[in-house]
């Protein structure tokens, strides 16, 4: 006797794909949770590791420069090897790490399991978005897309906020990493049960020299420009940056090479020639530039000048978070043609707000309000994601996503490291003008972001 499945139910099926939505979304906010959760206990592990600037330095930003460096080669794994495995692998390796962040016994160690951590991270999140793009189409990517957006926005307001409460308990700073193992152990398990089964397509290749020289030219960038301001912008600093461009080039050069002998390369050219692909990657430079910015200044800000406690500076970005997931769920609801024409204006929303942030230094309800505004305006970048990715053949989902990723990771990079240090060097000097000038800078960035959402519309039109 032959026994047939039964059919999948539409209920069934919308219940899988909602629990499949849910376990990437939350292995992506354990990851995006780990960064700034660890920015509030610098202080803490300094006292109890006695660590040396160096030290620290390391330990909060090498989660950041091994993420940032290992997205497009994430990417690609998940590629060939699959999905849903590569997520599982990537999730596995940040629990342990993080465990062992927790019950490292020195400096050394803890800088060497943030190292893996951000390894992990490079091997989860990519997929995030591959699986996104390959499991919903229309009104229903849309809707994913908008929260994964708000899960992003989310997970930097909890990262402070939850840090402040768990320091403020007294637990020391070990909590701040062994609070997510068990979460990240039963997302795991979920995650077994629940993600799809995929088999990747192992005969694309690894590209390795596209790998050494895309990872080279990221790494000769993201380093100095994360460790620069703390070490007063040292002369190999520059030469690295400066270096990176060079590098950059010779990794489109071997691309190039790569395709005309018929393989595949990291970065295939027909991904950038997407309709819309390319000021999408332009749009996701600045408008992430302008977040990272905002976000470390008004940390600096508020719990430096205006001596909030961390608790309190991270309620105070509440209303940008809660305006910005709002914004990003709402926008797939808007008929198709003003999702599109409607995307510059949230940097025109966005743009005044930043430069009205010099003029509300003192905090309080004005400053809430137009945190508020800035979060509405930055909330189109899931529409800038989705238009962005929406012509990509599903066949080259992994490069996109390892693209778009790897350009809002340097673009944060970039946004903290510039107005960053500008904020801190004339906070430094007690000009008076560092609130003002900040936002002004904030606000510029703004308006690039603004012009290049013009030519995505155009492109895309």
């Amino acid at each position: 006797m032959t026994v047939t499945a039964a059919p999948v139910t539409q209920p069934e099926r919308t219940k899988s794909s909602g629990l499949l939505l849910a376990i990437i979304l939350v292995g992506q906010f354990l990851a995006i949770l780990n960064v700034n959760i660890v920015n509030v206990a610098t202080p803490t592990i300094e006292a109890d590791l006695r660590s040396s600037g160096a030290g620290l330095q390391m330990i909060v930003a090498g989660y950041t420069i091994v993420y940032a460096v290992l997205l497009i080669t994430g990417a690609r794994v998940g590629d060939l090897f699959g999905y849903r495995r590569a997520f599982l692998i990537g999730l596995a390796l940040f629990n342990l790490t993080t465990l062992g962040a927790g019950l490292a016994p020195d400096t050394g160690s803890l800088v060497a399991f943030r190292f893996a951590q951000g390894a992990g991270a490079a091997m989860m999140m990519p997929q995030v978005m591959t699986l996104i793009q390959r499991n919903y189409t229309g009104a229903a990517r849309g809707r994913a897309l908008g929260l994964w957006s708000a899960v992003v926005s989310g997970g930097i307001v909890v990262g402070q906020a939850l840090g402040g409460i768990l320091l403020g308990l007294g637990a020391g700073w070990r909590i701040v990493f062994l609070v997510l193992v068990p979460i990240g152990v039963v997302l795991w398990i979920a995650g077994v049960r629940v993600l799809p089964a995929d088999q990747g397509g192992g005969k694309a290749g690894l590209d390795p020299w596209g790998l050494l020289s895309l990872s080279a030219a990221v790494l000769l960038l993201v380093v100095p420009l994360v460790l620069g301001r703390d070490l007063h912008w040292p002369a190999w600093g520059w030469a690295s940056m400066a270096l990176s461009v060079v590098v950059f080039g010779a990794f489109v050069r071997i691309e190039r090479w790569v395709t005309s002998r018929g393989g595949r390369p990291l970065v295939d050219a027909r991904v950038l020639r997407a309709p819309g692909m390319r000021p999408g990657l332009m749009v996701l430079l600045f408008g992430p530039a302008t977040w990272g910015a905002f976000l470390f200044t008004s940390a600096l800000h508020l719990q430096g000048e205006l001596h909030l406690t961390p608790l309190a500076s991270g309620m105070m970005l509440v209303p940008c978070a809660l305006a910005f997931a709002l914004v990003g769920l709402g926008w797939p609801r808007l008929p198709a043609r003003l999702q599109r024409s409607l995307v510059p204006y949230g940097y025109v929303v966005a743009a005044p707000a930043y430069f009205g942030l010099g003029l509300a230094s003192g905090g309080g309800l004005p400053y809430a309000i137009l945190s508020a505004l800035i979060g509405a305006g930055l909330g189109v970048q899931i529409a800038v994601t989705n238009m962005a990715t929406q012509q990509v053949e599903s066949e080259y989902a992994a490069d996109a996503s390892g693209a778009l990723l790897t350009v809002m990771q340097l673009g944060q990079v970039i946004g903290v490291a510039t107005v960053g240090t500008l904020f801190i060097s004339l906070s430094s000097a007690h000009t008076g003008s560092a609130s003002m000038t900040t936002a002004s800078a904030l606000a510029l960035l703004a308006v690039l972001a603004g012009i290049s959402a013009i030519f995505l519309i155009r492109r895309r039109a």
